[in-house]
């Protein structure tokens, strides 16, 4: 399973570069997936040289986004002291929130054109938190998703109306982005109305096993709109629904989140 999970990485990270650059890989190139590969390995490797390689990559990449990244993945991924929040154990309450701050939710495919049970649990969490910190906003993502949907609605519809109608949250705390179907889409399309609203720091509400790879890819994003546009906003936080997810999953997560990292450090940005 690792070998084929390794594997299938290399593979994406390929075709990703060539996707989004429609020529051969430079150097950079060469180096960014040389740093995203090996920190995917760095979770199975307990000698520590698969991310004493990253690091290495990073310095020479050297763009501000690289070290961020690899730090990011250090403390989410390899630490483990990091904390998750779990919705039904810890006190929102708790959470470090600071500044003018959203709680950011991210969607969960439909299913005949609602929510499943996941999606409304990470809308459970995301209500409580939001009564705990009344004056954060609430930022909805996700698209038209999921198979048999033929009046297209939309996670981020949904969710809005379920937290305003069956939570109590107004819905003028509410805001969405109704196109996101991946979470890297999710981080792109929000950061794009965190921006617009002068969010200053953001809290991911997501399920506990897809918490990592959300955080991974909302720290990167931080630092790509720092760099380019000088906005800065702090990834303070999570706030996690707790789902049943197997070891295969997180291997799963590990792989994808570096294919969606690889995505992000070549996203056009109008400030670059």
């Amino acid at each position: 399973m690792k070998k084929l999970l390794c594997m299938l990485l290399c593979l994406c990270l390929c075709a990703g570069f060539a996707a989004a650059c429609g020529e051969e890989e430079t150097g950079l190139e060469d180096l960014y997936s040389a740093m995203l590969t090996d920190l995917a390995a760095a979770c199975d490797d307990p000698s520590g040289e698969a991310l004493a390689r990253a690091e290495e990559s990073a310095a020479l990449i050297n763009d501000g986004v690289a070290p961020v990244i690899v730090e990011n993945w250090r403390k989410i991924w390899l630490d483990p002291e990091y904390r998750l929040y779990v919705y039904g154990a810890d006190d929102p309450a708790a959470l470090p929130v600071t500044g003018r701050h959203a709680f950011v939710v991210l969607g969960f495919e439909l299913e005949n054109g609602e929510m499943t049970e996941e999606l409304i649990g990470r809308c459970d969490a995301a209500a409580q938190a939001a009564r705990a910190f009344p004056e954060s906003f609430v930022v909805c993502s996700g698209g038209a998703t999921g198979e048999n949907n033929p009046d297209g609605h939309t996670e981020a519809g949904l969710m809005k109306a379920y937290l305003s109608e069956n939570c109590g949250i107004a819905p003028e705390r509410i805001l969405t982005d109704e196109s996101a179907m991946t979470t890297m889409e999710n981080a792109k399309n929000t950061f794009e109305i965190l921006m617009a609203n002068g969010i200053e720091s953001m809290t991911v509400i997501t399920s506990d096993y897809h918490q990592r790879r959300g955080s991974t890819l909302y720290g990167a994003m931080a630092a790509r709109y720092e760099r380019a546009f000088g906005y800065r906003v702090e990834l303070i936080g999570n706030f996690c629904y707790p789902a049943e997810a197997d070891e295969n999953r997180a291997q799963f997560e590990r792989m994808v989140a570096s294919w969606q990292l690889n995505e992000i450090v070549h996203l056009p940005l109008g400030g670059e």
